[in-house]
């Protein structure tokens, strides 16, 4: 990748890496070409999305006389994810006309509406079946051959690695996504965690006005003890409220936002992001609403000395304050 290996993220000199949709174009065009050429390829050159040239190298090709299948590995560059190193295969053969790609082994089938491909296709997204379809086609324009193919891309370890992504509550069964908009992976994006999001809200919003939202597993667990909600429909939007409530205007749906105090507070406080490296202030913003509901001096400057949003609330509390400042 050149001088576009890398990129700084706060000042650090960070490498970036190939989605698994990249590694699907690649993997089909390097078959492609070895099915039409008969003869092995090392190498494959791939143009991605983000205007970034690949050289990557083609593992495990198998050449028979009906097929030709083969491997390019995923690389997270030093944004390690559960998919950083698998292998990604394409199995590719001639067909009469089009071009025609499924999902096999540990590639994910859609369940649920609302996803980027419709239910019962294969979880390979719009980007990547544009990349693979742009691959084969640069193939075919150097070649003489006019017919067409049928492509099966498949990662032998997929079944495995996603029980560690989002795929089992998105509706994703039996494998991993090939994912990938740029085709490059981003180190310390947070960009595929707020896309990861929004899916999931789209997923969610079908037939639904307002949604339920957690940022992690204590606000799943605490809404458990409202009647009428299920927990296991809650999105996950974890420190990333503004996105989240940017994109339910966006979509227009309603939010019921369930959490811990320590992040709604921040929240109250107009902290959109609730990293703890982005900002705190949430004895601050107790502190500040405690004094406009009454609190006195000495009251204010407690607040300001605890440690953990539950010492202080325990303050408010023994000041009968807690409506007052709840209303604020």
């Amino acid at each position: 990748m050149a001088d576009d290996s890398y990129v700084f993220v706060n000042n650090k000199k960070l490498r970036r890496g190939h989605t698994t949709g990249t590694c699907a174009a690649a993997a089909t065009k390097a078959a492609t070409e070895a099915l039409l050429s008969g003869k092995p390829v090392d190498t494959v050159t791939i143009h991605t999305p983000k205007g970034i040239t690949l050289d990557l190298p083609v593992e495990d090709m198998c050449i028979t006389d009906s097929y030709v299948s083969c491997a390019v590995r995923k690389d997270g560059g030093d944004d390690i994810d559960a998919t950083h190193g698998t292998l990604v295969y394409s199995k590719v053969s001639k067909t009469e006309s089009g071009i025609n790609i499924d999902g096999g082994v540990g590639v994910g089938r859609v369940t649920r509406k609302g996803l980027d491909q419709p239910v019962g296709n294969a979880a390979i997204n719009r980007v990547p079946r544009s990349m693979i379809k742009e691959a084969v086609e640069d193939v075919r324009f150097n070649s003489d051959y006019q017919g067409g193919f049928d492509i099966e891309i498949s990662v032998p370890e997929g079944m495995e690695i996603a029980k560690k992504t989002f795929n089992p509550r998105l509706g994703i069964e039996g494998g991993i996504s090939i994912l990938g908009t740029s085709g490059i992976v981003e180190p310390m994006s947070e960009t595929a965690l707020v896309n990861t999001i929004k899916v999931e809200m789209n997923m969610r919003s079908q037939g639904n006005k307002v949604l339920l939202v957690v940022p992690g597993n204590y606000g799943k667990e605490f809404s458990q003890s409202f009647p009428g909600i299920d927990p296991e429909k809650a999105v996950k939007c974890s420190n990333f409220v503004g996105e989240m409530l940017d994109y339910a205007v966006e979509i227009d749906r309603d939010i019921v936002l369930v959490s811990n105090l320590g992040k709604l507070v921040k929240v109250a406080g107009g902290i959109m992001n609730t990293h703890s490296r982005n900002a705190d202030s949430r004895m601050e913003i107790l502190a500040a609403n405690a004094a406009m509901a009454g609190a006195s001096m000495p009251i204010v400057q407690t607040i300001m000395g605890c440690i953990s949003t539950d010492d202080a609330l325990d303050v408010i509390n023994e000041e009968n304050l807690i409506d007052d400042v709840s209303k604020l």
